[in-house]
């Protein structure tokens, strides 16, 4: 199968929190906010679910150097707007102390639509992610790949981690976006698929009944993209340094550089049940880098390090291929000494007692201009 212009290209979408820079705590964005970023950014920008969260969007990029630019545009015009009404951006996926019952809901059809047919477990979903896009222009291509590519999610995510608390406490969990998200239906791993018409009759009939009006209501880890032809990643926690989000989306890149050239040569990666890759998403949800993945091929918990350094050997070609091997290098180096989870921890025990969620929030706010 040829080889597309499209093929490799990444998007990256990022949703984030606004905090207010006296009280730490969560604040609606104001109408000026928004048309401030709007007019500058266009439809890069875009309100969320809650008031106190705005979501872009990268322009389609042809490497990760691109991604970093464009990236790194939308983070500082959202950060210099907001710096306008004491507001402050933070890419975390939990905040550590703001309540969920407190936020107030963006007026738009598509919200109020989804708080009606989900209720509490809707109006729960104070979480925000990082979503990659993986440009494949063939749609059998898109569902072959992803039984393969679901094999790393649960790598993805234990790099990722970023909301170890929830409401003032540390939940114990690295990632505990997703104790949140997974309460919505249509979540979790995807299923395998035989064929492209396999995924459109299944989904389908869904949409056929009026479940749903479109495959944007299912928010699996990976799926096909319904406005795009892409695969889409979803298992990301947001990240607050832009570096490790443009690390994550090159990974994403080169993951699915090596499955295309594998299936190239007739070969393909091993494909393993739900139930097994399920429970490597947990132990990553739990403890992100700290305690091991499951290697199923050597029947063994092994160390996230070890793990990294062999798929870094793994991906040499395609890193070399698309001038990545750097920023595979940095997810190694976070594999060894730990994801924002346990940076976050870290503040949170070095603050003086009754101050250790400001004190996180205040390093959120540091992290995130750190890199532009």
């Amino acid at each position: 199968m040829a080889i597309s212009d499209l093929d490799y290209t990444i998007g990256i979408e990022e949703e984030y929190l606004l905090v207010d820079l006296d009280t730490m705590a969560l604040a609606p964005a104001p109408d000026a906010l928004m048309e401030a970023c709007q007019c500058e950014l266009g439809n890069q920008v875009s309100p969320e679910f809650l008031q106190c969260q705005i979501e872009i969007g990268t322009k389609v990029c042809k490497t990760a150097d691109e991604a970093r630019a464009d990236l790194k545009r939308l983070r500082a015009t959202v950060l210099r707007c907001a710096s306008h009404h004491n507001l402050a951006p933070i890419a975390v996926s939990c905040h550590p102390f703001s309540d969920w019952k407190a936020q107030e809901f963006t007026d738009k059809q598509r919200y109020s639509d989804l708080e009606r047919e989900m209720a509490d477990v809707a109006r729960r979903m104070l979480i925000c992610g990082m979503h990659v896009h993986a440009g494949i222009d063939s749609q059998t291509m898109r569902v072959d790949l992803m039984p393969q590519l679901s094999y790393f999610l649960p790598h993805m995510l234990a790099l990722s981690t970023s909301s170890p608390f929830w409401e003032g406490h540390d939940t114990g969990l690295a990632s505990y976006r997703l104790s949140v998200f997974d309460n919505l239906p249509r979540t979790g791993l995807p299923p395998s698929f035989s064929s492209w018409e396999s995924y459109k009759r299944t989904t389908g009939t869904l949409i056929e009944l009026g479940v749903i009006e479109d495959t944007t209501k299912i928010w699996w880890d990976l799926r096909p993209s319904d406005r795009y032809p892409t695969l889409e990643t979803r298992i990301f926690d947001v990240q607050p340094r832009l570096e490790d989000a443009v690390a994550l989306a090159a990974l994403k890149q080169a993951l699915v550089r090596m499955l295309m050239r594998m299936r190239d040569r007739n070969l393909g990666w091993r494909t393993y049940d739900r139930f097994l890759i399920a429970e490597n998403r947990w132990r990553a949800q739990r403890y992100g880098v700290s305690e091991g993945l499951i290697d199923f091929g050597e029947r063994r918990i092994r160390p996230v390090d070890e793990l990294m350094d062999e798929l870094a050997d793994l991906l040499s070609e395609d890193t070399e291929a698309l001038g990545t091997r750097g920023e595979i290098e940095a997810l190694c180096a976070i594999a060894r000494t730990g994801t924002s989870a346990t940076r976050q921890r870290a503040v949170y025990d070095a603050a003086p007692k009754g101050e250790g969620a400001r004190a996180v929030v205040r390093h959120l706010i540091e992290e995130f201009q750190h890199d532009l």
